[in-house]
């Protein structure tokens, strides 16, 4: 296969160029355009790295798309893999959360169905993007240890997330914010609400610590790459950088997001903040961490289109030094690096080909087409 008249986005540059592909891999790039049968002209428009995401919850509104329907675990997967492919998202790490802050919730019950559902999917080979397993820990739930030991004894996971949802601290420093997002989640009354933060607050200082150090310990000698979450302060840091944490999601504070970036480790903000232009949660902005040079991934999160569309709203924003291929990096490159994926994630000799091929329309990027080891997918 051979894609031409493109605006290649290579790691340190972009040149108007030829790739040819074979047998699923990269063999050359080429500047400047071939005039052969059977090409792919790409009319001038991006060929970028085929994304990869670490942190996506948009498996789970598949699973129950309405409260109390619960849909078959393979058709519900099918679904969340096409939104992904389509969005140019060829390497997924999908978002398992153990634990939760309510109990008895959907997200609890759906826990071993889209474990199963990811696993006998890519045992059959029915997805078009690489589904890999971030298993997610709310370390404040009585639980939660527990089942990540039962999970890890049938399944390997690529990738565990550290995280505590409690009141008064980390993503809900503001408990105006805690009880604006719950109440209106959960539709609690203000009574059921106050309870639930003091069940919530009591639970975090019983189980948080103790339940941390025995996930990391475990995803330590288990080689797994570990990433803190909401970290805010340089408190916060120091200890997810002492258990060998490699990656720091959604600091909410520019002090904890540059001092995770300072002891190298990769700050991961949500790519939806950046198409927003700013946290739902009244955090930091993500392009604000840019404008440092501290923004190391975007995530899609909940908003798998999202991913694509923010890397280039990086680009284009006067605030800081990112150029295209710097801000394509946040969304392919970086993200391998973090988690040791050195197939894919640039555009190179010998990499896998996982390519996207999109156009700009106005101030939207259009994707036309999706390849996963040179085989079209979208």
């Amino acid at each position: 296969m051979i894609l031409t008249n493109a605006q290649i986005v290579l790691p340190d540059e972009v040149i108007n160029g030829t790739l040819t592909i074979d047998q699923g891999v990269i063999q050359s790039i080429d500047q400047g355009g071939v005039n052969l049968p059977g090409v792919i002209d790409c009319q001038g428009g991006y060929v970028t790295p085929g994304m990869i995401e670490l942190h996506t919850d948009n498996m789970e509104k598949h699973f129950t798309p309405r409260p109390g329907v619960a849909w078959p675990g393979i058709q519900a997967f099918k679904v969340h893999d096409a939104q992904m492919i389509s969005a140019g998202i060829t390497t997924v790490f999908d978002a398992v959360s153990i634990g939760d802050v309510i109990e008895g919730s959907e997200r609890l019950n759906n826990l071993t169905r889209m474990v199963a559902a990811l696993t006998e999917s890519k045992a059959r080979s029915l997805s078009r993007a690489e589904h890999l397993l971030h298993l997610r820990c709310e370390v404040s739930h009585a639980d939660t240890l527990e089942m990540f030991l039962s999970l890890m004894e049938g399944n390997t996971a690529q990738l565990v997330s550290v995280m505590d949802h409690s009141p008064g601290q980390r993503q809900f420093a503001s408990l105006e914010k805690y009880r604006q997002y719950y109440q209106g989640k959960y539709k609690l009354s203000d009574s059921e609400l106050a309870s639930f933060i003091e069940r919530q607050t009591e639970a975090s200082r019983q189980y948080s610590d103790p339940y941390r150090k025995a996930i990391c310990a475990l995803c330590n000698q288990r080689s797994i790459p570990l990433a803190s979450h909401d970290d805010a302060t340089q408190a916060h840091v120091d200890e997810s950088h002492d258990l060998n944490m490699v990656v720091a999601e959604f600091p909410t504070t520019a002090e904890a997001a540059i001092a995770a970036h300072k002891k190298g480790m990769f700050v991961m903000m949500g790519a939806p903040n950046v198409v927003r232009g700013g946290s739902h949660s009244g955090n930091i902005a993500a392009y604000e961490l840019a404008s440092e040079g501290v923004l190391d991934i975007l995530s899609s999160d909940y908003y798998p289109a999202s991913l694509l569309d923010a890397a280039f709203k990086i680009a284009e924003l006067d605030s800081n030094d990112y150029d295209l291929s710097a801000a394509v990096s946040l969304v392919t490159r970086n993200p391998a690096d973090a988690v040791k994926l050195k197939d894919r994630g640039r555009i190179e000799s010998g990499a896998q080909a996982d390519l996207i091929w999109s156009n700009r329309t106005n101030d939207h990027i259009h994707i036309e087409h999706v390849w996963k080891a040179g085989k079209r997918v979208y």
